[in-house]
């Protein structure tokens, strides 16, 4: 080999002091309180700065939510990160990968490092090791870090190269204890996503960040104006009856994500579950507008809400399932959105004539016989074809209110607007190692 290749080949000092800073910076940006995003973004691109040969870098996060069983950031030299929340819901399909995969064999022999060399001509270890040697890898090394004395939170990750002699021990020894500080930063990060999540979970988006803003005493909060929907599921009582509780629980889970999914967002947010009801809101200025606009997207909801529930009962009539009944109703009013209860045991919700208002509209839809009533005030601002049902003092209020119901042509869905069903979960490798990774037993 002439002294020129053997130059070539040989492998680029990585900076000490631009690593130094690297970790100087995660601890900042932990103490600031910087987001997930920004500490993988950050720290790839600097070790790339500080002469890291990084070809690629990935890392996965198991989370605490409903939905999403985890979270990756995927960088690549060249193209930056792409963020993936992976959603619960296993795929038969994708076991044998993930069971093949690295991060399962760190957990399953317990370590915290496994490095390989990639080679072409060699058979994969692994099956990512084909994707990372024809994209021109040569050398992964992989990890895994613990958040918890449990093992139930923590983060996995890799690094790859592209470098003819891989990683130098040098390199091996720097991505170490980059690892370290990067883990302590990014728990930080995951317990905030965390208490953010569970938060908007259980309590709406909107109160969750108020909650996290320090709206937290008994009596704070503020009056607002709102369109308001009050949805129902009819009959749950005797189906409960008659099909015991996994069966009436997994039917109002399903009639749930049918009828109140499209109020969920475009402005609207759910804001409590009550029995096989919830109530949902659209905030808005007090001027014509606002409500116009608001209005306009709850009776958008609805039309979508309509055609869900459609697909629904077709569904379920050909699979010889009893179809479930509903009821809607939709009113604008002034509400107090914030904290009540005991002082060490709060809810935070809307109250208020309003609230009262629009269940007793959505309980009329009973004894009218229509699955939607809106009050004269939420017809006048959605606009559109209504039909007037008649006038009713509603209990507990001091004045009538016309009803509304509309017609069918008013409800007919235009474009792609009823089109957004969701799709079943499928479960990728990330999530599937994460679920791993939280149910793997600890070892000795």
């Amino acid at each position: 080999m002439t002294k020129r290749s053997h130059m070539a080949l040989q492998s680029p000092d990585v900076s000490d002091t631009l690593i130094d800073e690297l970790v100087s910076w995660l601890r900042r940006a932990a103490l600031k309180g910087a987001d997930l995003e920004t500490l993988c973004t950050g720290t790839f691109e600097r070790l790339s700065a500080a002469g890291m040969p990084l070809l690629r870098a990935h890392v996965g996060f198991s989370m605490l939510h409903p939905l999403y069983d985890a979270l990756s950031f995927t960088w690549t030299r060249g193209k930056g990160v792409e963020v993936v929340g992976h959603q619960r819901g296993g795929s038969e399909n994708t076991m044998g990968r993930y069971e093949a995969s690295p991060f399962y064999f760190l957990l399953k022999n317990g370590l915290g490092h496994l490095r390989r060399r990639l080679d072409a001509k060699s058979a994969p270890e692994f099956p990512v090791f084909e994707e990372l040697v024809a994209a021109g890898g040569t050398d992964y090394l992989a990890f895994l870090e613990t958040f918890d004395g449990d093992g139930t939170r923590g983060m996995m990750g890799s690094w790859t190269t592209d470098q003819p002699l891989g990683f130098s021990e040098q390199m091996i020894r720097t991505l170490v204890r980059v690892e370290s500080n990067f883990a302590v930063a990014t728990k930080m990060a995951v317990l905030d996503k965390l208490a953010d999540n569970m938060l908007s979970t259980y309590l709406g988006g909107d109160a969750g960040r108020r909650v996290l803003s320090g709206q937290t005493k008994r009596g704070d909060g503020e009056t607002i104006r709102a369109v308001l929907v009050m949805g129902d599921m009819r009959n749950s009582t005797s189906y409960a009856e008659d099909h015991g509780r996994q069966v009436y629980i997994e039917t109002l889970n399903e009639f749930f994500d049918a009828i109140a999914a499209p109020f969920n967002r475009n402005g609207g947010e759910i804001l409590s579950f009550i029995g096989d009801g919830f109530l949902a809101i659209y905030p808005c200025d007090r001027h014509m507008e606002a409500s116009e606009v608001a209005a306009g997207a709850a009776f958008t909801a609805v039309r979508e809400a309509v055609a869900r529930m459609d697909r629904l009962n077709t569904r379920r009539s050909n699979e010889g399932l009893s179809t479930i009944g509903y009821g809607i109703g939709l009113h604008v009013g002034n509400v107090m959105f914030g904290n009540v209860g005991l002082k060490n045991r709060l809810t935070f919700s809307t109250f208020g004539s309003a609230v009262n208002e629009v269940q007793r509209l959505e309980t009329l839809t009973k004894a009218y016989r229509k699955t939607i009533i809106a009050s004269d005030e939420f017809a006048q601002y959605a606009g559109g074809d209504w039909e007037v049902l008649g006038t009713e003092a509603l209990r507990g209020t001091q004045h009538k209110v016309t009803l509304h119901t509309p017609s069918m042509a008013a409800l007919a869905c235009s474009g792609n607007e009823c089109d957004a069903d969701d799709l079943p979960a499928v479960s990728s490798d990330a999530e599937n190692v994460m679920r791993l990774y939280r149910t793997q037993p600890r070892r000795a």
